[in-house]
């Protein structure tokens, strides 16, 4: 429910309010939206399980979830990286600020996005539905995801270890490196400003840094425990494995209603249309 009330409520916001119509909160709506379509590939499904003890999934359904799952992650992954961009050259290049972040470079870079994720996530359905036989269908997660599902398989998954680590070195360790840089880009240009204009720079980034942290925190977490058998760490594979699903959706409409003073201010300015009506 705060997932789900919470990133519609950011969009309704910035929708509705044409001077939230800039790059930064275009960006943001685009993160939601992704937020959204994240936890509906997920959540029905994990509902199903604590509610009515639903355990089942068919082979096709699986994959189409883990498609969109995977999909889903590195298209979070990339918005991430325009936000730090947007606030590089907003801080760093504030003269250019409108010229450099147009329209129509928004658009390309939303498409370019998408056509990323869709090409490197097509042929994980592929690589994991040629292996003949299975030595269990028990999954540890409460969704299809490909590093459980490839060991399950009984056949060589060597292709599949391979495919896997290239994405995460080209998705998110490329994202993780262009965000780190754009960081160190603000900060080598903040430091020579003066201390009151350093401070309001970097409180313009503090909701991207902990949504940044948000994402890529449980990520590692779920890489890690991955790298040990699921029947030594049992909870741990499904805590993180709910948690790297859950808390984008659920905290980053959090974190932007309470730290973005114009969404903060259309908030309360709305709630307290609703009180007078």
């Amino acid at each position: 429910m705060v997932a789900v009330v919470g990133n519609t409520v950011i969009l309704y916001i910035i929708t509705m309010s044409k001077e939230l119509h800039e790059p930064m909160y275009i960006f943001l709506s685009m993160l939601s939206v992704v937020d959204l379509l994240s936890a509906s590939t997920v959540m029905p499904r994990m509902l199903g399980i604590f509610w009515f003890d639903s355990r089942q999934i068919s082979f096709s359904m699986c994959l189409t979830q883990m498609f969109f799952f995977h999909f889903m992650s590195a298209l979070d992954s990339a918005i991430l990286v325009t936000m730090a961009v947007d606030r590089y050259v907003a801080i760093c290049h504030p003269l250019r600020y409108s010229s450099i972040l147009t329209q129509r470079s928004i658009t390309k870079t939303s498409l370019v996005l998408m056509a990323r994720g869709a090409a490197v996530m097509v042929p994980l359905p592929f690589i994991i539905q040629r292996f003949p036989l299975w030595r269990s269908n028990l999954l540890t997660h409460s969704y299809c995801i490909h590093q459980e599902l490839m060991k399950l398989a009984c056949a060589d998954i060597k292709v599949n270890i391979i495919y896997g680590l290239f994405i995460t070195l080209y998705v998110m360790g490329l994202d993780s490196l262009f965000i780190f840089i754009s960081y160190l880009l603000i900060i080598k240009t903040v430091v020579f400003q003066v201390a009151e204009a350093s401070l309001k720079a970097i409180s313009t980034c503090v909701s991207h840094i902990c949504a940044v942290l948000v994402y890529y925190i449980p990520y590692i977490g779920i890489a890690v425990v991955h790298r040990y058998p699921s029947d030594t760490i049992p909870n741990l594979h499904i805590l993180f494995g709910n948690a790297y699903i859950l808390l984008s959706p659920v905290i980053n409409p959090l974190i932007y209603g309470i730290k973005t003073k114009q969404i903060r201010y259309k908030l309360s300015k709305f709630l307290s249309m609703k009180n007078e009506v």
